[in-house]
């Protein structure tokens, strides 16, 4: 009988084309691909892929192998989320994905108040700008910011949410010396994959210099705080801030809606519907917040 484990192994460097990869993605080191490999390739008696210096490729055999291999993990991913939509009991492991603003600058508060509530549910926080596949159980609810719904998969349920607004932010003292005709120059900031909206270049403060990047969200607001330039943040993480102001003449832009998505089975579990009902409540009562409307504009 051909072990599952070992095709999760195959499958893995199948779809990211080296050992390496597929060791990064499954949380074990290079040996541990390999024997599995070696394994599964033993039992069918066929070589699954040729070695080329740019990576793995699958032979002839390996194209069948993935063909059945792909079916047998959707059958058993579609085994966990019926027996996991059957569990009634408020514990064991619920997993939440979300991007990393609403996480650190929002919800944790509210996380802490339902982890208190709830003490037997164990929650893992996977607060990522990558979207996990809840169809695969790499999360349990997801919180995404939509900006269309015709986008949002039909297998997923949703329970919609505020709509929520950005918009372009400086340091207080940095706006207070451009008022003053202060000449140093303003840049950007942008985090690395992130580019610049039009809408953001409504306002009245102009950019005078070459764009400054970085890595991460929290980096982008340090930057913005420490005077290097603007920035484009949602409201509810600058509003908050007492270190920055609106830039003047820009108005909040809608990012997109908030929606609680859950996959068709996995809602029926009691403790993903504790969460879901719990937070689409707290997400309620920041629709002010979120769109921009809590503090006056500078």
């Amino acid at each position: 009988m051909i072990d599952w484990d070992d095709v999760r192994y195959f499958l893995a460097v199948a779809r990211g084309g080296s050992v390496r990869a597929a060791a990064e993605r499954l949380g074990v080191n290079h040996s541990t691909v390999l024997r599995r490999i070696a394994q599964l390739e033993e039992r069918l008696g066929v070589h699954m892929f040729e070695k080329l210096p740019s990576g793995y490729r699958l032979t002839a055999a390996g194209e069948e192998v993935l063909e059945f291999a792909d079916q047998m993990e959707a059958s058993s991913h579609l085994l966990e989320t019926r027996v996991f939509g059957r569990d009634q009991s408020a514990s064991g492991l619920l997993r939440v994905t979300l991007p990393p603003f609403l996480a650190t600058h929002l919800l944790m508060p509210d996380f802490a108040d339902f982890a208190r509530l709830h003490s037997d549910i164990e929650m893992e926080i996977l607060s990522s700008g990558e979207v996990a596949n809840l169809t695969n159980r790499e999360a349990d609810v997801a919180i995404r910011i939509v900006p269309d719904r015709k986008a949002l998969p039909l297998n997923l349920h949703g329970l919609k949410g505020p709509e929520l607004f950005g918009g372009v932010y400086m340091s207080r003292d940095r706006l207070a010396a451009w008022r003053a005709g202060a000449p140093d120059p303003i840049r950007w900031i942008v985090v690395n994959t992130h580019g610049i909206p039009d809408w953001a270049h409504a306002g009245e403060v102009r950019t005078t210099g070459v764009p400054f990047r970085t890595p991460d969200a929290e980096a982008q607001i340090v930057a913005a705080r420490q005077g290097i330039g603007m920035t484009r943040l949602p409201c509810f993480v600058g509003d908050a801030d007492p270190l920055l102001a609106r830039v003047p003449g820009i108005d909040p832009h809608m990012y997109g809606t908030l929606w609680l998505l859950t996959q068709g089975e996995t809602r029926k579990t009691k403790r993903v519907r504790l969460f879901t009902e719990f937070v689409s409540r707290r997400l309620a009562a920041y629709a002010s917040l979120l769109a921009g409307l809590s503090l006056s504009r500078d």
